[in-house]
Parts: structure tokens; sequence; C-alpha cells
């Protein structure tokens, strides 16, 4: 094989590869508009009477979380299935964003942490890499990470609304997150980073709680959650 030949095999190879990328690149470009349709969606919560509408938010993004699942199968069909981690970095900041998205409906509804199982079912993935398009560990503890940014937002704004036994519920949740991250040995350095950010979570939350209790809410909380029991 001639030179030009050898470089006219390695252009059609470079044309296919891009041909690929471009095609992830429209599925993603419409996971990400689904995503911040979500996310303008519950973003309500934090609003005056978004409490009272929580079930109703939650159940609706569960219909778009549909929408997800039809894409994903869409994305899973744009490159070849052994090459999930060649072309991660399309879809990486996408899937984080999802992710946080299942957490945050999962605790809306429970209270409690979604499995990482829970996730790729809910997203129409695989948890298992070996399955094919997977949920990559580091990408749902990315989304884990966002999940504590924002419920220390929804306590500042839950005391705002008049619901001071959240903020409790919620410190009581950041503290065992924060307890459970601390057994990891993470080596990566942007989820590391991120990790590092939860202590500012736990500290913001542990003000809200202060307050509360110097204000003598902390207890008047306790009683009416002891009291809906």
């Amino acid at each position: 094989m001639s030179v030009s030949e050898m470089f006219a095999a390695l252009q059609a190879a470079l044309g296919q590869d891009q041909d690929i990328r471009e095609e992830i690149r429209k599925v993603v470009q419409a996971l990400e508009q689904t995503a911040r349709e979500m996310l303008t969606l519950l973003q309500g919560v934090h609003q005056g009477p978004g409490f009272q509408h929580i079930p109703k938010k939650c159940q609706k993004a569960r219909e778009h979380f549909g929408t997800v699942r039809t894409q994903m199968e869409s994305l899973k069909t744009k490159f070849p299935a052994d090459q999930y981690y060649r072309f991660h970095e399309h879809w990486r900041f996408v899937l984080q964003r999802l992710v946080f998205l299942a957490a945050f409906v999962v605790y809306l509804e429970s209270e409690t942490l979604v499995t990482r199982e829970a996730v790729a079912e809910i997203l129409g993935i695989e948890a298992d890499r070996e399955r094919g398009f997977h949920l990559d560990i580091e990408d749902y503890l990315s989304g884990v990470l966002t999940l504590a940014s924002e419920l220390a937002r929804l306590a500042v704004n839950s005391v705002t609304a008049g619901d001071y036994s959240r903020p409790l519920r919620i410190s009581a949740f950041i503290n065992e997150l924060d307890s459970g991250f601390r057994l990891l040995n993470l080596k990566n350095d942007s989820l590391r980073k991120r990790y590092d950010g939860l202590k500012y979570d736990v500290k913001k939350i542990e003000e809200v709680v202060y307050d509360l209790s110097i204000r003598g809410l902390s207890k008047e909380a306790t009683v009416a959650a002891g009291g809906e029991k």
C-alpha cells in the first residue's frame, strides 16, 4: 500500500468517527433539552406553595423520564456497543444531570437515597457494564453529590415556607450521605473536588438547623412531626 493510499484509508476512518460523534451529539442535545425541562419543573418545589405540589411535580417528572428512556434507546444505536468509553465524554455531563434529577425525585417521594440500580432502571440503561450501555459508578456518585447541594438549598427554602421539620430530616439524610462518601477512596480528581463541596453543604444545613434550635423552632418541628405520625 502506498503512502497516499494509507492516508486515504486514515481519512476514511476519521470521517466515520466524526459521523458517529455528530449522531451522538444530536441525541445528547435532545437529552439535555429534556433534562432542562425536568429541572425547571422540579425547581418549582423551592417556591412558596411548591411544597404542596411535590407529588404532582414528581409525577410529571416521571413522565419526562419516559422520554429520556426513548432517547437513551436511540443513543445506544449510534456507536459500536464495545466502544462506550471511547465516546463517554459526549454524554457524561447530561447523564450525571439525569442521575441527579432521578435522585431528587426519589428523595422528594420517599426521602431515601436512590440506588444506582434503580437510577439505571429509571433511565432505561444497565447498571452492569458487561451488559452494554450502563451507568458508570462515578457518574452516579456525581449525580448524588449534586443532590446534596440541591437539598441544602431546599433546607433553607423550607424554613422560608414555614416547614421547620424538613430541614431536620434533610440534615439527618445529608450526614448519613457524608458518612457514606467517607468510606470511599476517590481517585477521580473531578469527583474528589465535587466531594470536597459536600462539607459546605453539610455546614450550610447545620447552620439552618442551629438557627431553628436557637429560635425554639426545632422542638416545635419535632413535636409536629411526632403528631403527624
